[in-house]
C-alpha cells in the first residue's frame, strides 16, 4: 500500500485515527467487518457494565498467561481458559498507551477517567499489581504515551502531545528525547538488536539503527507492527491484510487476513498473535496471521 498525506491531515492523534487517516488517504474503504472463524462462545461484559471496546492496547501478564486489553474506559483481563472478559480494579482511565514488563507489572499513559483527579495526560504510570492500581512514575502533565513498548530493558514510548519518541533505559524513571521521521503509528524494535528500531507512520515504514537518532525510509506500508523473532516481523495494514517479512521489512508477503481494520497488534511468541477490531473484539491466531479465532467479543 502507497500513498502520502499532506501536512495538514497529519495532525491528528491516536494510533487508530492515524491507521484510518492513512487508509482514507489511499482512497481505501475504511469500514470494517467481522470475518467468521468458526469459533464457538463468546465473551460478555463482566457484570452487566460496559466490555472492553475502544481498544488501545494488548499484553500478555507473564505470571499466569492472561491476556489484558487496555480501553478508553480501563483495563480488562480474559484469563487463559475464560472468554469472558472482566475489569480490573475501579479505574475508567483512558489507558491510550500500555505494555507489560514483567509479571503483574505494567505501563501505561493515557488520561484520568472521569471521576479521578490529576493532570489530564498522566505521563507515564505504573501497575505492580496486575493493573488493580496504578501509580505516578514520570512526566505527569508532560506527556501522552499513545504507542508505548518495552524491549531490551528498555522502554520506548511516542509522545503524541509533543510529536517526541522518548527512550528510557530505566523503565520511565529517566528518559532521552529523539525526533521521529513522521507522525507515529507504531513502533517496533529488532529483538535481537535494541538499537534497532522500525517505526510505522503515516509516510511508511523508517528504520533506524542508533536508538532513533538518524532514520531512512524503509518501504511504503503502513500498518501496526509487531516483531517477535529477527525473521518474524508482522504488519496489520489498514484494510486488516497481515503481511510478514524475514528481513526485518525489506520484502513482504501476505499472510491472511483479520476481517477489518486493526485496532491494536500484540505477539506472543514466533507465530503466536492477537489483534483488536475496533468494536473491541479480540482475534488470536496461532499460525503467523494465516488463520484467526475469536478470543474474546465485548
Amino acid at each position: 500500500m502507497t500513498c502520502r498525506l499532506t501536512a495538514a491531515r497529519r495532525k491528528v492523534v491516536g494510533l487508530p485515527a492515524l491507521l484510518a487517516l492513512a487508509v482514507a488517504g489511499c482512497g481505501g474503504d475504511t469500514e470494517t467487518s467481522s470475518a467468521g472463524d468458526g469459533s464457538s462462545g463468546e465473551a460478555r461484559p463482566a457484570g452487566g457494565g460496559q466490555g472492553p471496546v475502544h481498544v488501545h492496547g494488548l499484553g500478555v501478564n507473564p505470571k499466569d498467561r492472561a491476556l489484558f486489553i487496555a480501553t478508553h474506559t480501563g483495563l480488562f483481563r480474559v484469563g487463559p481458559d475464560e472468554r469472558r472478559a472482566d475489569r480490573v480494579g475501579e479505574s475508567d482511565q483512558d489507558t491510550m498507551g500500555f505494555t507489560i514488563v514483567g509479571s503483574d507489572r505494567f505501563l501505561g499513559s493515557g488520561h484520568p477517567g472521569a471521576l479521578q483527579r490529576g493532570p489530564a495526560l498522566l505521563g507515564l504510570i505504573r501497575s505492580d499489581s496486575g493493573g488493580d492500581d496504578w501509580q505516578p512514575v514520570s512526566l505527569a502533565g508532560k506527556a501522552d504515551f499513545h504507542i508505548l513498548r518495552s524491549a531490551h530493558r528498555r522502554v520506548y514510548g511516542f509522545d503524541s502531545a509533543n510529536s517526541r519518541l522518548m527512550i528510557s533505559r530505566d523503565y520511565g524513571e529517566s528518559w532521552d528525547e529523539r525526533q521521529p521521521p513522521a507522525p507515529l503509528i507504531d513502533l517496533a524494535v529488532d529483538p535481537e538488536d535494541p538499537r534497532r528500531l522500525l517505526a510505522s507512520g503515516v509516510d511508511g515504514l523508517f528504520e533506524s539503527r542508533d536508538e532513533g537518532r538518524r532514520w531512512r525510509p524503509s518501504g511504503d506500508e503502513i500498518g501496526l507492527l509487531a516483531w517477535p523473532a529477527r525473521d518474524r516481523l508482522y504488519l496489520v495494514d489498514g484494510r486488516g491484510a497481515v503481511q510478514v517479512s524475514g528481513d526485518g521489512g525489506r520484502r513482504w508477503r501476505q499472510r491472511g487476513g483479520i476481517g477489518g481494520q486493526p485496532a491494536a497488534l500484540l505477539a506472543e511468541g514466533r507465530e503466536g498473535l492477537y489483534v483488536a477490531l475496533p468494536d473491541g473484539t479480540i482475534k488470536r491466531s496461532r499460525d503467523g496471521g494465516r488463520s484467526w479465532a475469536v478470543r474474546s467479543r465485548p
